[in-house]
């Protein structure tokens, strides 16, 4: 069974999909209201936009401090996770993450507790440590046929369609950028 974490991960993928905006639209969208309780907020949303009532709520949320899965800015959720043995996994986050973010401007990133996810109009790619010698990047390929080193997500995470493990620095070659890139694009 998902997390609520994951759950409301999810529900912010899908929310252009589902209601026609982005989290940051709806958050625009909620400030002009300048409705400042809970109830308020989900009310102005059903019954003016026809958002139903459980993206209501997240939005709601998200306006009024954000969902508890969400990182306090203070906190550095990178630097954890890369500590202790998964250190020397670092430069390969710093590679990936600095190839992703010359695929535009409006690349936004954000880091999670075990994850840091690459947002668009909506999550393109993940950046996670798995195992103390392996970087995971998940992609949202939807309909890229697999390879052997483009394989499937499966189970590792709901949020991808596909992942590539890397091991070095010098995996983040032309092939990975371009499958970044294509997500990018997608999304």
């Amino acid at each position: 069974m998902a997390s609520p974490r994951d759950m409301a991960l999810k529900m912010i993928a899908n929310l252009k999909e589902k209601t026609g905006k982005t989290l940051p639209q709806w958050l625009k969208i909620v400030k002009a209201a300048k409705l400042e309780k809970h109830g308020q907020i989900v009310k102005m949303l059903k019954d003016d936009h026809g958002v139903t009532h459980g993206f209501a709520n997240l939005i709601a949320h998200e306006h009024l401090g954000g969902t508890s899965f969400q990182a306090k800015p203070t906190d550095d959720l990178v630097g954890k996770q890369y500590a202790g043995k998964k250190e020397a996994l670092r430069p390969i986050y710093d590679v990936v993450c600095a190839a992703i973010q010359k695929l535009g401007k409006d690349v936004e990133v954000a880091p999670r507790m075990a994850y840091v996810s690459f947002r668009r109009n909506k999550q393109f790619a993940i950046v996670q440590p798995t195992t103390q010698t392996r970087v995971d990047v998940g992609l949202n390929l939807k309909g890229a046929a697999t390879t052997e080193r483009l394989e499937a997500a499966g189970s590792w995470n709901s949020m991808c369609t596909h992942r590539v493990r890397i091991t070095d620095k010098k995996d983040v070659n032309a092939e990975l950028k371009k499958w970044l890139k294509q997500a990018y694009e997608a999304s």
